[in-house]
Protein backbone atom coordinates (compact mmCIF):
# COMPACT_ATOMS: atom_id res chain seq x y z
CA UNK A 1 0.00 0.00 0.00
CA UNK A 2 1.49 3.40 -1.10
CA UNK A 3 2.36 5.64 2.07
CA UNK A 4 0.12 8.25 3.09
CA UNK A 5 0.68 12.16 3.50
CA UNK A 6 -1.69 14.40 5.80
CA UNK A 7 -2.37 18.10 4.55
CA UNK A 8 -2.91 19.53 7.62
CA UNK A 9 -4.18 23.53 7.91
CA UNK A 10 -6.15 25.69 9.73
CA UNK A 11 -9.45 26.04 9.57
CA UNK A 12 -11.15 28.15 7.31
CA UNK A 13 -14.58 29.46 7.47
CA UNK A 14 -17.08 30.34 4.22
CA UNK A 15 -16.47 34.32 4.95
CA UNK A 16 -13.25 34.43 5.26
CA UNK A 17 -10.81 37.13 4.27
CA UNK A 18 -8.76 36.27 1.08
CA UNK A 19 -5.13 35.78 2.96
CA UNK A 20 -7.46 32.96 5.44
CA UNK A 21 -8.68 31.73 1.48
CA UNK A 22 -5.86 31.13 -0.20
CA UNK A 23 -4.41 28.10 2.35
CA UNK A 24 -6.99 26.48 0.35
CA UNK A 25 -5.58 27.06 -2.68
CA UNK A 26 -2.29 25.81 -1.18
CA UNK A 27 -4.11 22.73 0.46
CA UNK A 28 -5.71 21.79 -3.32
CA UNK A 29 -2.18 21.95 -5.31
CA UNK A 30 -0.20 20.15 -2.94
CA UNK A 31 -2.75 17.46 -2.40
CA UNK A 32 -2.68 17.51 -6.78
CA UNK A 33 1.44 16.98 -6.53
CA UNK A 34 1.38 14.28 -3.80
CA UNK A 35 -1.05 12.06 -5.81
CA UNK A 36 1.33 12.17 -8.66
CA UNK A 37 4.05 10.96 -6.35
CA UNK A 38 2.25 7.83 -5.48
CA UNK A 39 0.99 9.52 -1.98
CA UNK A 40 -2.28 8.56 -0.30
CA UNK A 41 -3.35 12.20 1.06
CA UNK A 42 -5.72 12.77 3.53
CA UNK A 43 -6.61 16.72 3.91
CA UNK A 44 -7.06 17.12 7.74
CA UNK A 45 -7.87 20.70 9.46
CA UNK A 46 -5.88 21.06 12.25
CA UNK A 47 -8.77 21.17 15.35
CA UNK A 48 -7.57 20.23 18.66
CA UNK A 49 -10.84 20.89 20.11
CA UNK A 50 -12.39 18.34 18.23
CA UNK A 51 -10.89 14.88 21.24
CA UNK A 52 -11.10 12.60 17.90
CA UNK A 53 -8.58 15.06 15.94
CA UNK A 54 -5.50 12.82 17.45
CA UNK A 55 -7.06 9.45 17.40
CA UNK A 56 -7.45 9.95 13.74
CA UNK A 57 -4.14 10.99 13.04
CA UNK A 58 -2.66 8.21 14.97
CA UNK A 59 -5.11 5.58 12.75
CA UNK A 60 -4.03 7.37 9.72
CA UNK A 61 -0.12 7.28 10.60
CA UNK A 62 1.49 9.24 8.10
CA UNK A 63 4.98 9.14 6.72
CA UNK A 64 4.64 12.47 7.66
CA UNK A 65 2.50 15.61 7.26
CA UNK A 66 2.24 18.62 4.90
CA UNK A 67 2.24 21.68 7.47
CA UNK A 68 0.09 24.29 6.33
CA UNK A 69 -1.37 25.45 9.41
CA UNK A 70 -0.80 29.53 9.59
CA UNK A 71 -3.18 30.90 12.73
CA UNK A 72 -5.22 29.27 15.03
CA UNK A 73 -8.54 30.75 15.81
CA UNK A 74 -7.68 33.44 14.07
CA UNK A 75 -4.41 34.26 16.22
CA UNK A 76 -1.38 34.11 14.36
CA UNK A 77 0.50 34.00 17.67
CA UNK A 78 -0.66 30.51 17.88
CA UNK A 79 1.37 29.28 14.76
CA UNK A 80 3.50 27.35 16.18
CA UNK A 81 1.04 24.92 18.40
CA UNK A 82 0.74 22.21 15.36
CA UNK A 83 4.35 22.01 15.01
CA UNK A 84 4.52 21.20 18.84
CA UNK A 85 1.67 18.89 18.75
CA UNK A 86 3.26 17.06 16.07
CA UNK A 87 6.52 16.70 17.90
CA UNK A 88 4.44 15.56 20.48
CA UNK A 89 3.34 12.34 18.66
CA UNK A 90 5.87 11.90 17.04
CA UNK A 91 5.25 12.35 13.45
CA UNK A 92 7.39 14.74 11.07
CA UNK A 93 6.06 17.54 9.43
CA UNK A 94 7.41 20.02 6.45
CA UNK A 95 8.63 23.36 7.02
CA UNK A 96 9.72 24.81 10.07
CA UNK A 97 10.19 23.02 14.06
CA UNK A 98 8.48 24.71 16.26
CA UNK A 99 11.08 26.79 18.23
CA UNK A 100 11.88 28.58 14.78
CA UNK A 101 8.06 28.51 14.35
CA UNK A 102 7.25 30.42 17.15
CA UNK A 103 10.43 33.26 17.15
CA UNK A 104 10.20 33.69 13.41
CA UNK A 105 6.08 34.38 13.91
CA UNK A 106 6.80 37.53 16.74
CA UNK A 107 8.71 39.59 14.75
CA UNK A 108 10.33 41.34 17.44
CA UNK A 109 11.38 38.20 18.83
CA UNK A 110 13.01 37.42 15.47
CA UNK A 111 14.46 40.71 15.53
CA UNK A 112 16.31 40.46 18.62
CA UNK A 113 17.90 37.34 17.26
CA UNK A 114 18.84 38.92 14.33
CA UNK A 115 20.83 40.93 15.89
CA UNK A 116 22.68 38.50 18.53
CA UNK A 117 23.51 36.71 15.58
CA UNK A 118 25.01 40.04 13.29
CA UNK A 119 22.06 39.89 10.71
CA UNK A 120 21.14 43.94 10.10
CA UNK A 121 17.85 44.42 10.74
CA UNK A 122 15.86 48.51 11.65
CA UNK A 123 15.75 49.89 14.75
CA UNK A 124 12.61 49.07 16.84
CA UNK A 125 10.51 50.31 19.48
CA UNK A 126 7.96 48.28 21.39
CA UNK A 127 5.06 49.77 23.75
CA UNK A 128 6.09 49.27 27.70
CA UNK A 129 9.39 47.89 27.11
CA UNK A 130 13.03 49.34 27.53
CA UNK A 131 14.67 50.56 24.43
CA UNK A 132 16.77 47.59 22.88
CA UNK A 133 18.40 49.50 20.48
CA UNK A 134 19.00 53.41 19.32
CA UNK A 135 16.11 54.55 17.54
CA UNK A 136 16.63 57.82 15.55
CA UNK A 137 14.19 60.73 15.95
CA UNK A 138 13.18 62.42 14.24
CA UNK A 139 12.77 59.73 11.20
CA UNK A 140 9.38 57.59 9.51
CA UNK A 141 8.78 54.45 11.33
CA UNK A 142 6.20 51.46 9.88
CA UNK A 143 4.00 50.39 12.14
CA UNK A 144 3.30 46.51 12.64
CA UNK A 145 1.24 43.65 14.24
CA UNK A 146 4.22 41.88 16.23
CA UNK A 147 2.83 38.40 15.32
CA UNK A 148 0.57 38.73 12.40
CA UNK A 149 1.96 38.08 8.37
CA UNK A 150 0.38 38.37 5.13
CA UNK A 151 0.33 42.00 5.77
CA UNK A 152 -2.38 41.82 7.87
CA UNK A 153 -3.11 45.04 9.44
CA UNK A 154 -0.53 47.31 7.05
CA UNK A 155 -2.21 49.93 5.46
CA UNK A 156 -1.26 53.29 3.82
CA UNK A 157 -1.42 54.72 8.20
CA UNK A 158 1.26 52.29 8.70
CA UNK A 159 3.84 54.49 7.79
CA UNK A 160 4.57 57.50 10.31
CA UNK A 161 6.57 60.29 11.00
CA UNK A 162 7.92 61.62 14.57
CA UNK A 163 9.94 64.29 16.06
CA UNK A 164 10.08 62.25 19.09
CA UNK A 165 9.73 58.57 21.02
CA UNK A 166 6.68 59.91 23.20
CA UNK A 167 5.11 60.92 19.80
CA UNK A 168 5.56 57.21 18.24
CA UNK A 169 4.46 55.57 21.31
CA UNK A 170 1.00 57.27 21.48
CA UNK A 171 0.30 56.20 17.90
CA UNK A 172 1.99 52.57 18.28
CA UNK A 173 -0.73 52.49 21.04
CA UNK A 174 -3.60 53.67 19.30
CA UNK A 175 -2.85 51.45 16.44
CA UNK A 176 -2.69 48.47 18.55
CA UNK A 177 -6.04 49.48 20.19
CA UNK A 178 -7.57 49.73 16.54
CA UNK A 179 -6.14 46.41 15.37
CA UNK A 180 -6.67 44.63 18.85
CA UNK A 181 -3.38 43.32 18.52
CA UNK A 182 0.31 44.20 20.38
CA UNK A 183 2.00 46.15 17.70
CA UNK A 184 5.11 47.32 17.55
CA UNK A 185 7.25 50.08 15.73
CA UNK A 186 10.36 49.99 13.14
CA UNK A 187 12.08 52.36 10.91
CA UNK A 188 10.89 52.76 8.08
CA UNK A 189 13.77 51.40 5.14
CA UNK A 190 12.63 53.61 1.74
CA UNK A 191 14.21 51.70 -0.36
CA UNK A 192 14.60 48.99 -2.81
CA UNK A 193 12.14 45.79 -1.65
CA UNK A 194 13.70 42.32 -2.02
CA UNK A 195 12.03 38.96 -1.75
CA UNK A 196 14.62 35.75 -1.12
CA UNK A 197 13.54 32.16 -1.53
CA UNK A 198 15.10 29.30 0.43
CA UNK A 199 14.22 25.50 -0.83
CA UNK A 200 15.25 22.84 1.28
CA UNK A 201 18.48 20.85 -0.47
CA UNK A 202 20.49 17.57 0.64
CA UNK A 203 23.07 20.13 2.34
CA UNK A 204 21.20 22.83 3.70
CA UNK A 205 19.46 25.39 1.47
CA UNK A 206 19.42 26.59 -2.01
CA UNK A 207 18.92 30.07 -2.62
CA UNK A 208 16.66 30.65 -5.15
CA UNK A 209 16.71 33.78 -7.43
CA UNK A 210 15.86 37.14 -5.77
CA UNK A 211 12.31 38.60 -6.53
CA UNK A 212 12.29 42.53 -6.16
CA UNK A 213 8.94 43.91 -5.98
CA UNK A 214 8.26 47.32 -7.30
CA UNK A 215 6.14 50.25 -6.38
CA UNK A 216 3.68 52.27 -9.14
CA UNK A 217 2.13 54.35 -6.79
CA UNK A 218 0.68 57.72 -6.55
CA UNK A 219 3.07 60.02 -4.79
CA UNK A 220 1.48 60.12 -1.48
CA UNK A 221 0.80 56.65 -1.03
CA UNK A 222 3.87 54.88 1.28
CA UNK A 223 6.04 52.31 -0.74
CA UNK A 224 4.95 49.05 1.24
CA UNK A 225 3.70 45.76 0.48
CA UNK A 226 0.25 46.28 2.57
CA UNK A 227 -3.31 44.38 3.18
CA UNK A 228 -4.51 45.90 -0.42
CA UNK A 229 -1.65 45.07 -2.23
CA UNK A 230 -1.27 41.82 -1.25
CA UNK A 231 -5.07 40.52 -1.81
CA UNK A 232 -7.66 43.28 -2.87
CA UNK A 233 -7.56 42.60 -6.37
CA UNK A 234 -8.09 46.01 -8.58
CA UNK A 235 -7.02 48.54 -5.64
CA UNK A 236 -4.34 50.54 -6.66
CA UNK A 237 -2.05 48.83 -4.28
CA UNK A 238 -3.00 45.39 -5.74
CA UNK A 239 -2.59 47.20 -9.14
CA UNK A 240 0.83 48.96 -8.79
CA UNK A 241 2.76 45.96 -7.31
CA UNK A 242 4.82 44.01 -9.69
CA UNK A 243 6.97 41.31 -9.42
CA UNK A 244 10.24 41.33 -11.26
CA UNK A 245 13.00 38.58 -11.16
CA UNK A 246 15.34 40.18 -13.58
CA UNK A 247 18.08 42.61 -12.15
CA UNK A 248 20.91 44.14 -14.03
CA UNK A 249 24.37 43.46 -13.81
CA UNK A 250 24.93 46.19 -11.78
CA UNK A 251 23.11 44.88 -9.14
CA UNK A 252 25.56 41.26 -9.17
CA UNK A 253 27.38 42.74 -5.73
CA UNK A 254 24.52 43.64 -4.31
CA UNK A 255 22.30 40.05 -5.05
CA UNK A 256 25.42 38.04 -3.89
CA UNK A 257 25.40 39.68 -0.50
CA UNK A 258 21.69 39.54 0.15
CA UNK A 259 22.34 35.55 -0.87
CA UNK A 260 24.63 35.51 1.95
CA UNK A 261 22.36 37.12 4.24
CA UNK A 262 19.69 34.82 3.64
CA UNK A 263 21.45 31.35 3.82
CA UNK A 264 23.10 33.06 7.14
CA UNK A 265 19.40 33.47 8.41
CA UNK A 266 18.44 29.85 7.26
CA UNK A 267 21.48 28.79 9.36
CA UNK A 268 20.41 31.07 12.47
CA UNK A 269 17.46 30.17 12.62
CA UNK A 270 17.43 26.42 11.74
CA UNK A 271 14.79 26.78 9.25
CA UNK A 272 13.54 23.53 7.01
CA UNK A 273 11.82 23.01 4.41
CA UNK A 274 11.29 26.55 2.79
CA UNK A 275 11.32 30.02 3.93
CA UNK A 276 11.51 33.54 2.28
CA UNK A 277 14.05 36.66 4.09
CA UNK A 278 12.09 40.33 3.41
CA UNK A 279 15.22 42.68 2.83
CA UNK A 280 14.77 46.66 2.07
CA UNK A 281 18.25 47.45 0.27
CA UNK A 282 18.51 51.67 1.23
CA UNK A 283 19.70 54.33 -0.66
CA UNK A 284 22.88 53.84 0.22
CA UNK A 285 22.61 50.21 -0.88
CA UNK A 286 22.63 48.48 2.64
CA UNK A 287 20.40 45.42 3.30
CA UNK A 288 17.79 45.56 6.15
CA UNK A 289 16.00 42.31 7.04
CA UNK A 290 12.36 43.27 7.65
CA UNK A 291 11.02 39.41 8.37
CA UNK A 292 11.70 36.13 8.21
CA UNK A 293 9.31 33.99 6.87
CA UNK A 294 8.85 30.40 7.79
CA UNK A 295 5.55 29.40 6.05
CA UNK A 296 5.70 31.48 3.15
CA UNK A 297 2.63 30.48 0.38
CA UNK A 298 3.84 27.72 -2.01
CA UNK A 299 0.78 28.57 -3.90
CA UNK A 300 1.48 27.72 -8.01
CA UNK A 301 0.29 31.64 -8.11
CA UNK A 302 2.52 33.11 -5.44
CA UNK A 303 6.25 34.50 -5.65
CA UNK A 304 7.69 31.43 -3.75
CA UNK A 305 6.33 29.53 -7.06
CA UNK A 306 7.67 32.34 -9.42
CA UNK A 307 11.54 32.03 -8.30
CA UNK A 308 11.68 28.66 -7.95
CA UNK A 309 10.61 28.13 -11.61
CA UNK A 310 13.12 30.71 -12.22
CA UNK A 311 15.76 28.60 -10.82
CA UNK A 312 14.35 25.12 -12.98
CA UNK A 313 12.84 23.70 -10.36
CA UNK A 314 8.75 23.13 -11.25
CA UNK A 315 5.93 22.66 -9.03
CA UNK A 316 6.30 19.20 -8.27
CA UNK A 317 9.87 19.09 -7.53
CA UNK A 318 9.56 21.70 -4.85
CA UNK A 319 6.80 19.90 -3.71
CA UNK A 320 9.00 16.82 -3.71
CA UNK A 321 11.68 18.51 -1.80
CA UNK A 322 10.10 20.52 0.75
CA UNK A 323 8.68 16.18 2.14
CA UNK A 324 12.23 14.92 1.46
CA UNK A 325 13.26 17.21 3.56
CA UNK A 326 10.84 16.36 6.49
CA UNK A 327 11.19 12.68 5.96
CA UNK A 328 15.35 12.87 6.54
CA UNK A 329 14.54 15.37 9.64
Amino acid sequence: MNPTVVILHHPVPEDANPDDQDVLDQVEAVDEELKKMGYVTQIMPFDLGKKSFASKLKKINPVCVFNLVECINGDGQLIHLACSYLDHLKIPYTGAGAEAMFITSNKVLAKRWMRLMDIPTPEWVVPGKQIECEPPFPSQYIIKAQWEDASIGLDSDSVVEVRDLAELMGLLLQKAQKLGKPCFAERYIDGREINLALLADTDGAQALPPAEITFDYAEHMPKIVDYKAKWIEGSPEYEGTTRVLDFPPEDAPMLSELKCIAQKCWESFDLRGYARVDVRVDADNKPWVLEINANPCISPNGGFMAASEKAGVPYYKMIARIVQDALRK
